[in-house]
């Protein structure tokens, strides 16, 4: 593989993209969807003493969004729309290999979308200036969101090279892009909600002064409604029985989402009460939380205290992360594509699709 083939390739490809007034157009509205994020954040995060940790948040998973909406617009069509402007087969038949023009393409649509990400990186330090903003969580988010922009390029760059429509070929890209943002939460509440498991709750209640209605004391009186530990209650217990998800089997699905990956190996900071401070923690929270084995059987009582339960901070202390797997989970799919598309492009073709065209 020669390094400035590869490069003429890709700095090809960024020229034809960028001599359209589009390109322009779509950074511009870029900025104006940060400009009323980044406000909109600082006023839903102006409660908190630092406010940048929330805010930083915000700004980071919308640039992912945003992303991963236009990413497969400007790498679904990148060989197949070559290939129908007739632009392909004149490259092919130079020195490049085909490995370096599926490669060439790739990394011309993996800068493109770090060109959006850029667009980001003044309102990110705008959101440092609310204070809160670990060193450590800049890093980590960074490079994450670069590596999740070149996962989504090479999905739109090899999908491009599989199917011979460009029009299919960006549908197709919108379609695996949906199915790990928007597919992999719906698959996880619809299997994790059809999958139950019977729960017994035994309650034991209070017992009341017939006169008064106050809560009878162990000593005999009727002035202890502060002090549950020194009430009276009944022997029997009220025993119920229902249905419980059991997302502790299928929260693995989760795994896969560019979204909760961003967050899930992003540190963050926690508040005196253990809860998270931005985003990445509370969507973490939320994946750690589906990780917890519900009970199946409980007990309450109204003469003793009721505990709060684990804090979020305890809760992420107590489980284990799960974005590396989903994160090699994606790569490996992209690297397979990858490897299909330059199957599929080399040259000479043994069969084409009908109609497909190649000089």
């Amino acid at each position: 593989m020669n390094a400035s083939r590869l490069w003429t390739i890709a700095r090809l490809d960024l020229t034809q993209r960028i001599r359209t007034v589009s390109w322009y157009v779509m950074l511009g509205v870029f900025a104006l969807v940060l400009v009323a994020s980044t406000a909109l954040s600082f006023l839903s995060f102006s409660s908190q003493e630092d406010s940048g940790s929330g805010v930083y948040s915000v700004v980071v998973l919308i640039t992912l969004l945003l992303v991963v909406l236009v990413s497969p617009t400007l790498s679904g069509n990148s060989i197949n729309g070559d290939r129908d402007a007739a632009t392909l087969a004149s490259l092919q038949v130079t020195q490049a290999t085909t490995v370096e023009i599926v490669l060439g393409k790739f990394l011309a649509a993996w800068l493109t979308g770090l060109t959006f990400a850029a667009v980001a990186v003044p309102f990110l330090f705008v959101a440092t200036l609310g204070g809160g903003v670990k060193p450590i969580t800049v890093v980590v988010s960074t490079v994450i969101l670069v590596v999740e922009t070149g996962v989504v390029a090479a999905f739109g760059t090899a999908i491009s090279g599989v199917l011979a429509r460009p029009l299919f070929s960006v549908a197709a890209t919108y379609l695996v892009v949906a199915a790990l943002t928007l597919g992999t939460p719906i698959a996880f509440a619809l299997i994790g909600t059809g999958i139950t498991s019977e729960r017994v709750e035994h309650y034991q209640t209070v017992v009341y002064d017939g006169v008064t209605g106050a809560p009878e004391c162990k000593d005999g009186t009727t002035g202890c409604a502060d002090n549950p530990g020194e009430q009276v209650c009944r022997d029997d217990e009220e025993v119920s029985t229902y249905r419980v998800p059991r997302f502790d089997y299928v929260w693995w699905i989760l795994a896969a989402n560019p979204f909760v990956i961003l967050a899930d190996a992003t540190p963050s900071g926690f508040d005196a009460q253990g809860y998270p401070e931005d985003l990445f923690g509370q969507t973490r929270y939320g994946l750690r939380q589906a990780q917890v084995t519900p009970e199946l059987e409980v007990f309450y009582s109204d003469c003793d205290p009721m505990s709060s339960g684990p804090t979020p901070q305890e809760v992420l202390d107590s489980t284990v992360p799960s974005w590396f797997v989903g994160l090699g989970g994606q790569v490996l799919l992209a690297g397979g594509l990858m490897w299909w598309a330059i199957l599929r492009t080399a040259t000479p073709a043994r069969r084409l699709p009908p109609g497909t065209r190649i000089a």
